[in-house]
């Protein structure tokens, strides 16, 4: 050993990082507000416990925010208890992994690493070209993707048929009521 340890020779691992001492006097720096400005809320004791989003009692942003774009909208689909999602595949994973022939379906697919889970929906999407005669059973399709496996002789099934799509924001007419017509106003001079 190059020396023997003793106390003429011992220092610490890490040189020792002095800690700010706030309140101890206008010369020290650091004294009278003790960095904290002057009152207000986050002068106070506890004062940093607020929560992301808080605006000290204003009406916080994602409150005055029109009221359809939050996650609990039916319209916000990414998001919130409405989203769904699909597993994307396309044709040219198709065209590179399958023989002509063969049955395409969630668990061929998974099968081949081109899906990661069969618990979710897949969804042909009609990038690339397809070549070969395939019968195709997924939960949803593109409309090109459709063509494009129609056009090659092949079959697509769904395994979820589509729901029809309600219009958005038209207001509908009670049915059975027929619209008001307007009777031709009459002038002084016909009567």
């Amino acid at each position: 050993m190059a020396g023997d340890l003793n106390l003429s020779n011992l220092k610490p691992a890490q040189a020792r990082r002095d800690r700010k001492r706030v309140g101890r006097g206008l010369g020290s720096g650091k004294g009278r507000y003790s960095g904290r400005g002057i009152k207000g809320q986050k002068a106070r004791a506890g004062s940093h416990a607020m929560r992301a989003g808080f605006e000290g009692g204003q009406m916080p942003l994602y409150m005055r925010t029109a009221k359809l774009r939050g996650n609990t909208s039916a319209d916000a689909m990414p998001i919130g208890p409405f989203r769904t999602y699909t597993q994307p595949v396309n044709l040219r994973d198709l065209e590179a992994r399958f023989d002509a022939g063969e049955e395409v379906t969630p668990e061929s697919l998974k099968a081949k690493g081109l899906i990661r889970s069969i618990r979710k929906d897949v969804k042909l999407l009609g990038n690339g070209e397809l070549t070969k005669t395939l019968s195709v059973t997924v939960h949803g399709a593109s409309a090109t993707a459709r063509e494009k496996v129609e056009a090659a002789g092949g079959t697509l099934t769904l395994l979820r048929e589509p729901k029809p799509r309600k219009p958005k924001n038209l207001k509908r007419r009670p049915e059975g009521r027929a619209p008001k017509e307007t009777a031709p106003r009459q002038t002084e001079g016909e009567a």
